[in-house]
C-alpha cells in the first residue's frame, strides 16, 4: 500500500534523485509499481530496491522499465532471488538503455548461466 503511493508520487516529481527503498518487503507487486513510475519518471538517478523479494516477477516489471527510462544511472537490486531468468530479463534491457552506469545484482543466486548473460 506504501509503495503505491510512493510510486504516484514519483510519476509527477520532478526534483527527486535518489530513493532508497531497501528491506521494505515491496515484493514484486510493489516491484510494478516502481516500474511503473520509473516508465514516466525522469529526475530520478539512484534507486536502491535490495532485500525486497521481488522475485522473477519483480523484476522482469523492471526491466521493462529500464528499456524506456533515461535517467536513472544507480540501480540496486541485491537479494531479491531474481535468479539466472532474472539475470537475462535485466540483461536485455541493458541493450536498449542508455543510461543505467552502475547495477548491483549481489545475492541473487543468478550463477554462471546469468553472469553470462550480464556480460
Amino acid at each position: 500500500e506504501g509503495v503505491k503511493e510512493i510510486a504516484d508520487a514519483l510519476k509527477v516529481n520532478t526534483s527527486l534523485t535518489l530513493l532508497d527503498l531497501c528491506e521494505n518487503g515491496i515484493g514484486p507487486d510493489g516491484a510494478k509499481e516502481i516500474a511503473d513510475a520509473l516508465k514516466v519518471n525522469s529526475s530520478l538517478i539512484e534507486l536502491d530496491l535490495g532485500w525486497n523479494k521481488i522475485a522473477l516477477e519483480g523484476v522482469k516489471e523492471i526491466a521493462d522499465a529500464l528499456k524506456v527510462n533515461t535517467s536513472l544511472t544507480l540501480l540496486d537490486l541485491c537479494e531479491n532471488g531474481i535468479g539466472p531468468d532474472g539475470a537475462k530479463e535485466i540483461a536485455d534491457a541493458l541493450k536498449v538503455n542508455s543510461s543505467l552506469i552502475e547495477l548491483d545484482l549481489g545475492w541473487n543466486k543468478i550463477a554462471l548461466e546469468g553472469v553470462k548473460e550480464i556480460a
